[in-house]
């Protein structure tokens, strides 16, 4: 071959979106049963019904793939960001409660936290997943409303805004983790009961 030749690109076999699907969904299942020591890439090629090849294509390592699996889990969980952010306060908030209220009775989410809070020490990289794509986006929707309560003087103007996001987050997480899981109805009733306690909502509602 002529140097001087332009070299033709080489393709390759495009990826399969169903079997990305498949490996994502078969990871996330093994980590949730069996935590990050009770899954393999022989596991979880064989319950997606593809090669060990397939799988170390896409992803070098196990735990590369437990956090997409982590990370793509998030399509299933409602979104945080209000519908009409010009509604006034208080129908503001009832816009977010029921997304968070579902999320915190679903029992896979429920256990999937609890297996990152578990790996956390050994595998750090999944708790950053899922800090970054579950709860930052959560932080930055209260963070916005509880400005919007400052404003309106529902929360007082020196109010440290942080403290009170970790002291609300930390509420949910740790009713999250509780052993007995809560229905849509209770979850929601024990949001309203946090939100009002930081403000956001008003206690005739």
């Amino acid at each position: 071959m002529n140097a001087d030749e332009p070299k033709r690109a080489r393709r390759g076999r495009p990826r399969n979106p169903e079997a990305d699907r498949a490996i994502l969904r078969a990871a996330l299942d093994l980590f949730i049963e069996g935590g990050v020591e009770g899954t393999s890439i022989e596991q979880i090629a064989k319950r997606a019904g593809v090669g060990k090849l397939t799988v170390y294509r896409r992803w070098n390592s196990k735990e590369a793939l437990l956090a997409a699996a982590i990370e793509s889990a998030r399509d299933e969980t409602p979104g945080t960001a209000p519908p009409n952010p010009d509604a006034p306060l208080e129908e503001l908030v009832r816009q977010v409660l029921p997304g968070l209220a579902e999320a915190i009775a679903n029992p896979r989410l429920r256990a999937m936290i609890a297996r990152i809070f578990g790996a956390s020490a050994s595998h750090p990289e999944l708790m950053a997943t899922y800090w970054h794509d579950y709860v930052v986006p959560r932080r930055q929707t209260t963070r916005d409303l509880l400005r919007r309560a400052q404003s309106e003087g529902a929360v007082p103007p020196d109010a440290d805004l942080e403290v009170l996001i970790d002291m609300m987050v930390g509420a949910v997480l740790f009713r999250l983790l509780q052993p007995e899981p809560l229905n849509p109805t209770r979850a929601q009733a024990y949001l309203e009961s946090v939100y009002r306690r930081a403000g956001l909502l008003s206690n005739d509602t």
